[in-house]
């Protein structure tokens, strides 16, 4: 089936006969295994709903078709609305929606692939009730707006790449940038990826830039937001008060957030205030693991009040966590400020410990033992 200018009175099943709004396409009688198609170079405003599903072996799919810049929906209270499973949807660019670029609200086995979303509170959110959820090589662009921005209450929120409150999805293979906006109760606020009551995530293989925080975790009371995995990301910041990950004890409100793993990323934050990570109130090694991160910033490397770090590399003005017996307080040797790759005789090369990943964040093979810390395998 085809989306594009036309007439809804159309069969749809061929440029020819396309379809013309958004509403046809939302109601339409798909059935596993069917494929809408939206034109190239064309916008629609208004919200996709797609609530039907497809099955493992005869998915459905939503992609573009013709030639030109992706298709265009926006100006919608979200941009996508998916509560169907067993979905791809691919190709498209998410604008100005007044709160998802995609909102998951409760499917499962669905894929978003090579999607641009920008101009939105949050480029992708994925609900509680949704599950094993995939976003793949898609761009997350200035999704800067604010939901909620009022004086008090500790209650902003916003400006997200990925907002997670369902449980076992992966981010993978993205590019997430321009996280920041403004805030009355906290200055400034936004995250590349948000969990929030969510569990077993994998958080792997992403480029975040210039966002005010990489990733934040916590949950309220009576949820949990347990067992979630960050590996080989690369995230830079110019950012005053950039960070790279902030999670919480048992002591905060918030928290306790356990079993997070923190594995071979890479991160540059030359700002004066900036943080490398944040793990207090009761932080300790049920909550928080580190292995073979390399972290350089203009403030303080690292922050918690217990833990388990080791086979790091650090640089920064500050260092207030116990170091592993593995890890060294050097400079990283980065090839450039936008580029992680570590250069000959870097600290990190064959210092890290094995971890079940067999690729870097660029698909070179990692060795079994002597490989390096952060995203990238050392390569002459």
């Amino acid at each position: 089936m085809y989306a594009a200018a036309g007439s809804d009175s159309r069969a749809g099943t061929s440029a020819a006969t396309a379809w013309s709004t958004l509403g046809k396409v939302s109601g339409a009688a798909l059935q596993p295994g069917d494929t809408v198609l939206f034109k190239r170079g064309q916008k629609r405003n208004g919200d996709l709903a797609l609530s039907r599903s497809g099955k493992a072996g005869a998915r459905l799919t939503v992609g573009a078709y013709g030639t030109g810049a992706r298709p265009v929906i926006g100006g919608g209270a979200n941009c996508v609305t998916l509560t169907g499973s067993y979905w791809t949807v691919r190709d498209l660019r998410l604008i100005g929606c007044d709160r998802a670029g995609v909102q998951i609200e409760k499917g499962h086995h669905n894929t978003l692939l090579g999607i641009r979303a920008d101009g939105n509170v949050v480029g992708v959110s994925i609900a509680g009730p949704a599950h094993h959820n995939t976003v793949r090589g898609s761009e997350l662009i200035d999704n800067n707006k604010m939901s909620v921005d009022d004086p008090g209450g500790d209650d902003d929120s916003g400006a997200f790449g990925v907002l997670l409150n369902g449980d076992d999805n992966l981010i993978t293979g993205n590019t997430i940038t321009g996280r920041y906006a403004t805030s009355h109760d906290y200055g400034y606020d936004g995250a590349a990826v948000e969990i929030y009551d969510g569990d077993r995530n994998r958080v792997e293989y992403n480029v975040t830039r210039d966002n005010e925080t990489s990733t934040e975790l916590g949950h309220d009371t009576g949820k949990t937001a347990h067992g979630n995995v960050f590996a080989y990301n690369v995230v830079t910041s110019e950012h005053e008060h950039g960070s790279f990950l902030v999670t919480r004890g048992p002591d905060t409100g918030l928290g306790p957030v356990r079993g997070t793993l923190v594995l071979n990323n890479s991160v540059y934050l030359p700002g004066a205030g900036s943080q490398g990570w944040v793990c207090h109130g009761g932080c300790d090694a049920e909550i928080l693991k580190l292995r073979n991160n390399v972290i350089a910033v203009g403030g303080k490397t690292g922050y918690e009040d217990g833990g388990a770090e080791d086979s790091g590399v650090y640089d920064g003005s500050q260092h207030q966590f116990d170091a592993g017996p593995d890890s060294v307080f050097d400079d990283p040797r980065f090839t450039g400020p936008d580029d992680l790759r570590p250069r000959s005789g870097s600290p990190a090369i064959g210092r890290g410990e094995p971890t079940g990943y067999t690729k870097d964040i660029t698909g070179a093979p990692v060795p079994a033992e002597g490989a390096t810390a952060g995203a990238h395998e050392y390569r002459p």
